[in-house]
């Protein structure tokens, strides 16, 4: 009998044991669920960047601890070859990525949910056809040898200055290149041409003797560059999304009053001089808060990402680069802008 008791009591011990653990859990799994719901999380977003000067910037914002200061876990990841870094945020190896708008938009017409969340800069000269000296125009090109990566913004650049001097890419050798083999191919002798961008432009007008044939300065809106997440990312952690915007924002005004300091550390994670780093990022303008609240704005011109982005997306499978027109509008994500800029 006393034994029967025993027994009762260690169930009914095992049992609050069991209620006990189930309970605590609960709670767990509970705290976890408002932590996600709240938009932050201890883990480490992953963001991908390229060799650009604009980019670069998030270096700046690594070294000087604003992610840290901002309370979000960045890990940031280096791909040399742009266009890995597209593939990465469209297999999801990635969570967010560096690209231009015009490089979003294949992605997004496969049905690829992304969104694009800060412009980072526009390229003004940044972006160019390279030549050498003896070309005198861009009409000069019919019959030459002209490299640049297939389905790139340089891509679309040099298509785009070969329409406005009525040529088209069967009026020259076009040959399928990344930038980081046209740029040397370029100073080899091995290409009349190749359309790169900083730092690989400058290094190749100064060893490959040649000349700036036309830019993106002559086309002014035509490539914004951007940080793009995942969708998921930004509908699960838009806290941590808003605080690596405003840690970007920070660390801009970081460099205008800190700009040898900054191109300094910028130059050497480009592993390149100080000097040249600085005439990269003369090639570029970056945006302010203020800009980027007037490009997620909708108007007729292509100072809006907008417009530009539908264009471009019609310039896209006009030339079979894209199957179909995704919804633009869809891609742009103002809000953490808008709040960065206290809207």
């Amino acid at each position: 009998m006393n034994r029967s008791r025993e027994l009762s009591r260690n169930r009914l011990f095992s049992a609050f044991s069991v209620i006990l653990i189930v309970v605590c859990v609960l709670s767990v799994l509970s705290a976890c669920g408002n932590k996600e719901k709240s938009g932050s999380s201890d883990e480490p977003i992953s963001i991908a960047l390229s060799p650009w000067p604009g980019w670069f910037m998030w270096y700046l914002v690594e070294e000087k601890g604003f992610f840290e200061k901002h309370g979000v876990n960045v890990k940031l990841e280096w791909f040399p070859v742009y266009s890995d870094s597209l593939q990465a945020l469209a297999t999801g190896k990635v969570d967010a990525n560096s690209q231009t708008l015009s490089d979003t938009l294949p992605a997004a017409s496969k049905g690829i949910k992304l969104k694009a969340v800060l412009v980072n800069d526009n390229s003004n000269g940044g972006d160019a056809i390279v030549s050498k000296p003896d070309i005198g125009s861009v009409k000069e090109l019919k019959g030459k040898t002209v490299a640049t990566e297939l389905g790139t913004v340089d891509h679309l650049l040099l298509l785009t200055a070969l329409e406005q001097n009525g040529l088209g890419e069967g009026d020259i050798n076009y040959v399928n290149m990344t930038v980081n083999d046209a740029g040397p191919a370029f100073i080899a002798g091995n290409t009349d041409a190749s359309v790169l961008w900083e730092p690989f432009q400058t290094k190749a007008v100064k060893e490959g003797k040649g000349k700036i044939l036309f830019s993106s300065k002559e086309t002014p809106g035509l490539i914004p560059d951007l940080l793009v997440f995942r969708e998921s990312v930004v509908k699960d952690r838009s806290d941590d999304v808003q605080k690596i915007v405003d840690a970007w924002f920070e660390a801009l005004e970081y460099f205008k009053a800190n700009e040898t300091e900054s191109i300094e550390i910028m130059a050497k994670r480009a592993e390149t001089t100080p000097e040249d780093f600085k005439l990269g990022l003369e090639s570029i303008k970056l945006f302010s808060k203020e800009d980027n609240v007037n490009a997620f704005g909708q108007r007729e011109e292509l100072t809006s990402l907008s417009f530009t982005g539908k264009k471009t997306a019609e310039f896209l499978k006009k030339l079979d680069m894209i199957s179909e027109i995704p919804d633009v509008d869809a891609l742009l994500e103002p809000k953490f802008v808008q709040k960065a800029a206290g809207e």
